[in-house]
């Protein structure tokens, strides 16, 4: 197996480079587990955040939950929001915004309480890595629906550079082509 050695700010980690296609490759990043990883991306992160106006936290599920989790600590929020891939047995009226992409359909989800928390206040949305844009794309996408303003978007690596909206990152990660 190959490996892309990553350098973040002096967190040293081996990645796995893996194929997302016969002719694209990519270094893999995970925060799930990472603790180190995850407290000084947050720390990063929460510094650029600052001096923005917002009042809540926005991301999908499921790998950047811990950095939701950390930013609203270090920015005081008390609360963040998951948008999920799945219409979950708990979930109230859920908020669903239908996406075809290629081969088969996929969703996103907040639940309803969550869209009504939304509703007209400031949010942030943060991931941990954006590469195409599909996701932060449908993100904006669903928060728009439930009448979320959004102030910012935020991630720890951009990678690639097929993504060409307004992002805040921290650092880039390759993408690897045959």
């Amino acid at each position: 197996m190959e490996f892309y050695e990553l350098d973040f700010f002096g967190l040293k980690r081996k990645l796995p480079i893996v194929s997302l296609t016969p002719k694209i490759k990519i270094a893999s990043i995970s925060l799930l587990g990472d603790a180190e990883l995850t407290e000084v991306a947050a720390s990063l992160l929460a510094e650029k955040l600052k001096g923005i106006d917002f009042d809540y936290i926005v991301g999908p599920e499921v790998k950047v939950v811990p950095l939701l989790f950390a930013l609203s600590q270090k920015l005081g929020k008390k609360r963040y929001v998951v948008c999920r891939k799945s219409i979950k047995g708990y979930m109230l009226s859920p908020e669903v915004l239908k996406v075809t992409n290629g081969k088969k359909p996929e969703m996103l989800v907040l639940d309803g309480p969550d869209a009504q928390l939304l509703k007209g206040k400031k949010v942030i949305v943060v991931d941990d890595v954006v590469s195409s844009g599909k996701t932060i794309t449908n993100l904006e996408k669903i928060l728009l629906k439930t009448g979320a303003n959004i102030s910012l978007i935020a991630s720890i690596f951009k990678q690639g550079n097929q993504y060409q909206g307004k992002l805040l990152y921290l650092s880039m990660l390759p993408v690897f082509s045959r």
